[in-house]
């Protein structure tokens, strides 16, 4: 079984973008199946980096709400404190 470097299976996919799997194969002496399935696991790569950053932008928005209630909170509390310690003066 040969193992080709990253680098030539990237410029194979390359190319196999360009002008298609079976030319691409057969130029660059791989058989169709090989080349196929290095299209096939870029795809899936492809999709799970997309479906990760829709998550992450998911996780971001909602940290951002919670954040954003806080500090309501925070604000609600320093003036409830300042108005208990006005009566404590009086």
């Amino acid at each position: 079984m040969t193992r080709y470097n990253k680098e030539f299976k990237e410029q194979a996919l390359k190319l196999s973008d360009e002008i298609g799997i079976k030319k691409a194969a057969s130029q660059l002496g791989l058989r169709y199946n090989t080349l196929s399935d290095w299209r096939k696991q870029r795809k899936i790569k492809q999709s799970s980096e997309k479906s990760g950053d829709a998550e992450t932008t998911r996780r971001i928005k909602e940290l951002e709400k919670e954040n954003a209630e806080l500090r309501r909170a925070n604000d609600i509390l320093k003036d409830a404190l300042g108005f208990f310690a006005e009566d404590r003066k009086r």
